[in-house]
């Protein structure tokens, strides 16, 4: 029988109840870096809406690698005890709860997207230098980034390791590497941002060191029976760039190193690509790659119905869907796909009397 959206999916030692995924969606609301009652309403409601897998936000492991000041952090141990208070009330509706690590690389320093969205100087809580692969701005007014030199790419990977042990110790069960959208990660392996003449640059090979040194390192303290994820941005939609063949090899490269699934969003590290929007326009590299790897992958974007997420799972085309904005409009989505689909689901008590 094939599975579908409310099937369990069973990772390592970790049972999702069902596919359905809140995907990390900046909040841009923290102080230092520091959760706070946003956060644990935000994310709190979504397991109450019945999310099989609920993410933070991109979480940054050191603070340069913010992408605002206000992004949410986790470089120190101080960071611990509310994301504690806020994986506990995720566990406690039956959900599981993911935190996706990141660093922002040459995309860092910007204002919150009410705030314009732009890079901030020092004078606005900006900050400088800001680090990436090799010494090239991502766009017109962006600050040039300072290439990373061995040894601090060597603090950087202990920097991931650091913050994967924060997030065990706050509670959290499954951990997803940043590596699409044009920050630190993608950045390296992208031809187009990585233009060392090093280990690190150059062939496939040595593009994709950095993620799997990052992966190994994040591996030795986050327990066997945990999950870890790798979100990519599969293609790059733009000549010469990264794309979804080399998605597939990277899949097959990672699934030894201990990566359980491949999260394939897309773009994000070249300004103004024509992007091909629409309904799942990114579901067929979530299938390339799960096809190509045998890696599982989760597809993203543009998922907005029951019926149609439920059909990707059915087919075969990914084996989680990861909602954004959908999520955002309606916390209780998954409750209400369940109806949509004919499928039970248990609500939470306080709420059965709003059920039928």
């Amino acid at each position: 029988m094939a599975d579908s959206l409310f099937s369990p999916l069973a990772l390592r030692g970790v049972t999702l109840p069902n596919r359905i995924t809140v995907s990390p969606m900046c909040e841009y609301s923290s102080v230092d870096g520091f959760a706070n009652d946003w956060h644990l309403v935000h994310l709190g409601s979504r397991a109450v809406g019945g999310a099989g897998l609920v993410f933070t936000e991109a979480t940054a492991v050191v603070p340069e690698g913010r992408i605002s000041p206000e992004d949410l952090g986790i470089w120190k141990d101080e960071h611990i005890p509310m994301l504690a208070r806020i994986t506990s009330f995720i566990r406690e509706r039956g959900s599981v709860a993911g935190m996706q690590l990141a660093h922002a690389g040459r995309k860092a320093s910007t204002a919150a997207p009410w705030n314009g969205g732009k890079p901030i100087g020092v004078e606005h809580g900006g900050w400088s230098p800001i680090f990436a692969p090799s010494a090239i701005p991502f766009d017109q007014g962006y600050q040039t980034p300072v290439a990373l030199d061995l040894a601090e790419i060597r603090t950087l990977v202990s920097s991931f390791a650091s913050a994967a042990r924060r997030a065990l110790d706050a509670g959290f069960q499954v951990i997803e590497l940043h590596a699409a959208h044009g920050y630190l990660i993608n950045e390296f392996l992208s031809p187009l941002s990585n233009v060392r003449g090093d280990e690190y640059g150059g062939s496939f090979e040595n593009r994709t060191r950095f993620l799997r040194e990052v992966t190994e390192a994040v591996r030795e303290v986050w327990p066997d029976s945990l999950p870890l994820f790798v979100r990519i941005s599969a293609t790059e939609w733009t000549d010469g760039g990264w794309d979804v063949e080399q998605s597939v090899e990277l899949a097959r490269m990672l699934a030894p190193l201990g990566v359980d699934l491949i999260d394939c969003s897309s773009g994000g590290n070249v300004p103004k690509v024509r992007i091909p929007l629409g309904p799942g326009y990114q579901v067929p590299l979530a299938e390339r790659v799960r096809n190509g790897s045998g890696v599982p992958t989760g597809a993203v974007g543009l998922i907005t119905s029951a019926h149609q997420a439920d059909e990707i799972v059915r087919l075969g085309k990914a084996d989680l869907v990861l909602l954004a904005r959908e999520e955002l409009r309606d916390p209780y989505f998954p409750l209400h796909a369940a109806r949509a689909l004919g499928t039970p689901i248990a609500w939470p008590r306080q709420y059965l009397r709003a059920r039928d």
